[in-house]
């Protein structure tokens, strides 16, 4: 016998018809309800042992006080309706919380932001939450960045420079690495269509395979300051933290984009976002703020600012000596009874064989990269250290489920140059522009050493630390060694995965759907499988 279902009445139906995808099913979806509203019902759901549907109808639509009636009829209309409908909400919300004082309610509503011409400096600073907010930024590899505004090269004019002595060298650099990024566009794409010429792919295939490489290899002359588009969804409690974090940047344009966030979120969502600025957020601020001062002021005492350390791509800095035992008695402790402590001691006395054994019940049934290992493997972690090119390195960021901390962006490190920048003669202008960018960082940084990042092309290696777990790094490395990924943050993922190979070779074993092929055009396997998906659409739905 099943969960028995709510029954409604006719006249309860028509009332609660427009919130939720189904009165009849135990599952169902909330529909045309402020997200301050959905926050305020799961929150009294967890401590009412009403169904949803119910709880919603009793306390929420038939509590007149609660005024729901102009809260639901005004999320579902426009212009000031909308905004007084949320100013109940924010109310209702209020009302119903008091007492709860649990931040883990503002995780049950969220909501879409988009932050469009913003720099790709701000666009890691929206994306660098690990937990609770999911971003999408406009690509460099899909989308030409050559255009003009008002005849002006799109990036991002940054206050403190712009008002100082290096307005001039700030704005002419920046143009200049436009300009060549602008001038080599159709010379790379004919050379590509010379060198790749188009075989049995349809017409669409080649040349978005062909744009794809021709930005490819063109990026790296793009600054940092490069305009970009970023969209992102979050829950409230996500968002507000993101809000604070921002707020304590050292950046102008972070600071004020944090306040512009604020603004629009709190029309939507204000009950979720409210502490980020005042009795609660400020003291966090300041906290952030204070704390990062003393440790740059710390570190500058400590080491020597020109120092470069290591220049390899990657090094393995850190790993668990008893990962094998760690991964297989993690793997077998949910189908025991016993403590861990038990399942270790007998893993510590298995031979080679048995473990050997346990490993390929635990991941030999894999058919592609989408079969996930299981969580035991999230009990061993490894720690790199990554030398890139920022371009690249933006395509990483993206695995939030590992820990990364990165360094500020520099040109200290030197560059990467693609080789066929040399095959359509534009090796020595990439160099030059390279070497104008690098003496107008050093120029500003003398004065501003934050704002000095917005002029370090892409091209420019940067530092950064990620440590993850054994689950994830079969994740990271199956998916960003496809023969369609970029070959720059390809050579980063192989190479961590043969770090790993040195010291645990069981582990990664059945580490399968590696990719070490060489590609030329690297999306035309996707770009055919993308034409597919589409005959497979028209056919479907004419």
């Amino acid at each position: 016998m099943g969960f028995p279902l709510e029954r409604f009445t006719e006249q309860e139906k028509a009332m609660l018809a427009p919130f939720f995808s189904n009165l009849d099913k135990g599952v169902f979806v909330l529909t045309n309800l402020p997200e301050v509203v959905k926050g305020a019902l799961f929150s009294r759901y967890s401590r009412s042992d009403k169904p949803l549907r119910r709880l919603l109808l009793d306390e929420f639509i038939n509590d007149k006080a609660s005024g729901f009636a102009d809260i639901a009829s005004g999320s579902r209309g426009a212009g000031e309706s909308r905004i007084v409908a949320t100013q109940k909400a924010e109310e209702f919300y209020d009302r119903v919380l008091v007492g709860y004082g649990d931040d883990s309610v503002a995780e049950l509503g969220g909501c879409h932001i988009a932050c469009e011409g913003v720099s790709n400096i701000a666009a890691k600073a929206l994306e660098d939450s690990r937990l609770g907010i999911s971003p999408l930024e406009k690509s460099t590899r899909y989308v030409y960045f050559d255009k003009k505004a008002e005849g002006h090269y799109l990036y991002h004019l940054e206050r403190n420079i712009m008002a100082s002595r290096h307005a001039d060298l700030y704005t002419q650099t920046c143009d200049s690495l436009f300009e060549s990024y602008a001038k080599w566009i159709e010379p790379m794409k004919k050379y590509l269509v010379e060198k790749f010429p188009k075989g049995e792919e349809t017409e669409r295939a080649y040349n978005s395979s062909i744009k794809a490489k021709a930005c490819d290899i063109l990026r790296g002359y793009l600054p940092a300051a490069t305009l970009t588009n970023v969209g992102l969804f979050g829950n409230g409690r996500a968002l507000e933290y993101t809000l604070v974090k921002m707020y304590s940047s050292e950046l102008g344009e972070i600071r004020a984009l944090a306040g512009e966030m604020h603004a629009e979120l709190s029309k939507v969502i204000p009950s979720f976002v409210k502490r980020a600025r005042g009795e609660f957020g400020d003291p966090t601020i300041k906290f952030m703020a204070e704390t990062r001062t003393g440790m740059q002021k710390l570190a500058d005492s400590e080491f020597v600012p020109d120092a470069l350390g290591n220049t390899q791509l990657v090094t393995m800095t850190s790993y668990d000596r008893d990962a094998e035992e760690k991964a297989i008695a993690a793997a077998l402790y949910p189908f025991t009874s016993l403590a861990m402590a038990q399942v270790r001691e007998r893993v510590r006395k298995m031979g080679a064989q048995e473990r050997s054994g346990v490993l390929a019940e635990y991941l030999s049934r894999r058919q592609n990269r989408r079969h996930k290992p299981g969580r035991g493997f999230e009990h061993t972690s490894y720690e790199f250290d990554v030398l890139m090119n920022f371009a690249s390195y933006r395509d990483l960021h993206r695995h939030r489920v590992m820990t990364q901390q990165r360094q500020d962006i520099t040109v200290r490190h030197g560059y990467d140059a693609p080789a066929e920048l040399a095959e359509i003669g534009a090796d020595s202008d990439f160099a030059e522009k390279m070497g104008m960018a690098a003496d107008a960082y050093s120029a500003i940084h003398e004065d501003m050493g934050k704002e000095a990042q917005y002029i370090v092309p892409f091209a420019y290696r940067v530092r950064y630390s990620c440590c993850l777990n054994l689950r994830e790094l079969y994740h990271l490395v199956e998916l960003r060694s496809t023969i369609h990924g970029h070959p720059d943050y390809r050579r980063v993922v192989l190479k961590m995965l043969e770090e790993v190979k040195s010291v645990h070779p069981s582990l990664v074993e059945h580490m399968r759907f590696v990719d070490f092929r060489e590609a030329g055009l690297e999306r035309l396997q996707s770009e055919k499988m993308t034409d597919k998906k589409l005959a497979e659409l028209k056919e479907k739905y004419g």
